[in-house]
């Protein structure tokens, strides 16, 4: 019995944690010290949307916007106390990733296409991530890929 209630505690630890890791949230969901940050350095931002991730084991708040006078979107990371991240690039027509993520992608996923690709540079020393969006079998999956290739992260959207 007691397995029992520790199995099913695990089990509803585990399921919270996959659902927070690729969380989108409106700009109202933003909290109020990532949003004044934000606005500091982009008083005219357009179309805000934010997803709450984890990128090199921190959360952050992954915000996609555009500015005024630009056509294409950015993107923005900040931690969530508010303080800046990292900017990333949405390289989703380039073939920037390492040759080993593919093959992490084809033993995770049958048949795949990459729909979404963000390089996210770590800040804090060497290395970068890729933020992909991958739709399989009419699913969609949020996919973080280290920079050996490797899957850190997978969460169905």
């Amino acid at each position: 019995m007691r397995k029992n209630f520790l199995r099913l505690g695990f089990l509803m630890m585990a399921l919270s944690s996959v659902v927070a890791n690729a969380e989108l949230v409106g700009k109202e969901g933003i909290p109020a010290p990532v949003l004044d940050q934000f606005y500091k350095k982009h008083p005219s931002a357009l179309d805000i949307s934010a997803e709450k991730k984890i990128h090199f084991k921190q959360d952050v708040y992954e915000i996609t916007f555009k500015e005024e006078k630009d056509k294409e979107s950015l993107i923005e990371l900040y931690r969530t106390n508010g303080r800046f991240f990292v900017s990333a690039d949405n390289v989703t027509t380039s073939n920037m990733m390492p040759a080993a993520s593919h093959d992490s992608l084809k033993a995770a996923f049958t048949n795949y296409t990459i729909k979404e690709a963000i390089l996210v540079v770590n800040p804090n020393g060497v290395g970068e991530e890729y933020d992909l969006t991958v739709n399989s079998e009419g699913v969609n999956w949020s996919v973080i890929i280290d920079y050996k290739g490797n899957i850190a992260q997978k969460v169905r959207d």
